[in-house]
């Protein structure tokens, strides 16, 4: 059996995770990186309805990292990003509730990547979780 180079240099096909992040992450991720924006500093990201693959925008806002930890799904994964108010920077989570069925954890951990990539310039991953405050990132 022929073993599957993934790395293009070996000339291997590069495999997609199979997740489909709509535009409007994107969108509201462009607005939270712009320095002239002030009404969003926040976005999370989970599961557009019943879909297994496509991911789209389910909360953003303004309020820092309080804001977006009081705003998280308590029954889906969660990815997202901030702008902290101290110094500026950009961070992202990703963030998987107890209360989530396996394979929706097991999908959310295969997609990370994914997702994440489209909320480019980050400086950290923090992890998230209801109750956060900026000074415990």
């Amino acid at each position: 059996m022929p073993t599957l180079f993934t790395d293009s240099r070996s000339g291997g096909v590069k495999k997609s995770s199979g997740v489909n992040v709509l535009p409007i992450v994107s969108e509201t991720w462009a607005q939270i990186r712009d320095d002239k924006n002030t009404e969003v500093d926040y976005l999370i990201a989970s599961f557009d309805g019943s879909s297994k693959t496509d991911i789209t925008v389910v909360a953003s806002g303004s309020g820092g990292v309080e804001a977006c930890a009081a705003a998280l799904l308590d029954d889906k994964p969660c990815y997202g990003g901030v702008r902290l108010r101290r110094n500026g920077r950009f961070v992202t989570f990703v963030y998987v509730p107890y209360g989530c069925p396996p394979l929706q954890r097991g999908r959310a951990s295969m997609y990370k990547n994914g997702v994440l990539n489209v909320l480019e310039g980050s400086d950290n991953e923090i992890d998230m979780r209801p109750g956060l405050t900026e000074d415990q990132c």
